[in-house]
């Protein structure tokens, strides 16, 4: 059995790129619809290659796009992904797998490793510490750093491994530390 490849997901900004997304979807084979609301009442819709592309403005929107990520379809996403809803819908598609931001294709997920290798030593010390139970304060004053930094610090790693949670990212720290190089 051939495995088919993921489907696309990728959140736009602006309804221009969206287009230069879907054009190049469209002329890879897939099959393009408005909206996220998918046509078929079979659960799998992988081997359709759909593609189904809307603005993302409120939460009903944003469970329909992830709800047919689920099933297989590939999303292009007109919303702006600092807002709470955007914000929500990278998060939940990044579940499923890769995320493409913008029209450049660019994802927002790192190899395994990557990030790992991005930490600096206080980041790495702070995420020890916290996957070993100690409170950011204990992790802090264990280091001989203020609080404020450390928060900073935690801060950034979440960035870098791209989730919203200290837990997470202590999470994704263990996952890809773990991961053979």
């Amino acid at each position: 059995m051939t495995r088919q490849p993921d489907a696309p997901r990728h959140i736009v900004a602006s309804g221009a790129d969206a287009e230069t997304v879907v054009r190049r979807l469209a002329r890879d084979g897939w099959t393009v619809r408005a909206g996220f609301a998918l046509p078929d009442p079979s659960w799998d819709v992988t081997s359709a290659r759909l593609v189904l592309h809307g603005r993302i403005a409120d939460r009903e929107n944003l469970q329909l796009a992830v709800l047919a990520a689920a099933r297989g379809a590939g999303i292009v996403a007109v919303c702006d992904a600092e807002t709470p809803v955007g914000r929500a819908l990278v998060d939940d598609l990044s579940r499923l797998g890769t995320v493409h931001l913008g029209p450049g294709g660019q994802p927002n997920t790192t190899e395994p490793g990557e990030a790992v290798a991005d930490l600096v030593p206080e980041q790495r010390a702070l995420l020890d510490r916290l996957a070993a139970g100690d409170t950011i304060a204990a992790a802090a004053a264990a280091e001989f750093l203020s609080l404020r930094t450390a928060n900073r610090r935690i801060a950034e790693a979440r960035a870098l491994f791209g989730v919203r949670t200290t837990r997470e990212a202590v999470l994704a720290y263990l996952r890809q530390r773990r991961t053979p190089e």
